[in-house]
């Protein structure tokens, strides 16, 4: 890491805890406002390396933990990582297999950034909709989703088409965000899928 992150106090924060990078914290933020993930839910991890996501996982829930990312990572005890694009059909057989059931898609992959604000965003948005489509392809009816995004122009279509797979859909900026940045998660609640509504449960998926 370079003096800037040494010099970032959320950084030295997730260190300190024992925690690969100061995402970890953003996500123990995010789901103290959104608690969405069961103790005994399989939980998908998109964009998951270095794997501080997969360590807070860990921490919540007993169920069945996949990380998935373009680079290696480091094992974290008590899950599962696949090296490769989450979009490839091979890597969407191997999910499958050690998955039967997935009850919650996280996402915290974004693209290398080059500068251009519109640029990235645009790209950024294009990987959101790769996700959303594994989430509707693989995520189990009355599951929950969390994806970081970024605020733009194409960000709003995005978020309609969310709220159409999904009974409660919303936004949090988290307060660890770097000032200035245009990031943003959307915690959508409840995945309608493709079969009859649910019986018996809130917008939380609770029965």
């Amino acid at each position: 890491m370079g003096s800037q992150w040494s010099r970032d106090k959320t950084y030295l924060q997730a260190k300190q805890a024992g925690y690969r990078s100061r995402a970890a914290l953003k996500l123990k933020e995010i789901l103290k406002n959104n608690p969405v993930i069961r103790s005994d839910d399989n939980i998908l991890d998109l964009g998951a390396a270095p794997g501080s996501w997969l360590q807070v996982i860990r921490e919540i829930t007993s169920g069945v933990i996949v990380g998935v990312d373009l680079n290696p990572i480091t094992p974290v005890e008590g899950t599962k990582t696949i090296t490769g694009d989450f979009t490839s059909p091979l890597v969407i057989a191997q999910i499958k297999e050690i998955m039967p059931e997935i009850n919650g898609i996280l996402c915290d992959a974004s693209p290398r950034l080059s500068g251009s604000r519109s640029y990235d965003q645009a790209r950024a948005i294009d990987l959101n909709v790769q996700a959303l489509k594994i989430a509707e392809s693989l995520l189990k009816q009355g599951g929950n989703l969390i994806m970081k995004s970024f605020q733009g122009e194409d960000f709003s279509s995005l978020y309609n088409r969310i709220k159409q797979d999904f009974y409660s859909v919303r936004t949090y900026q988290a307060k660890t965000t770097r000032k200035g940045s245009t990031e943003i998660y959307i915690i959508a609640k409840n995945f309608i899928g493709n079969g009859p509504d649910l019986p018996g449960e809130d917008e939380n998926g609770h029965a």
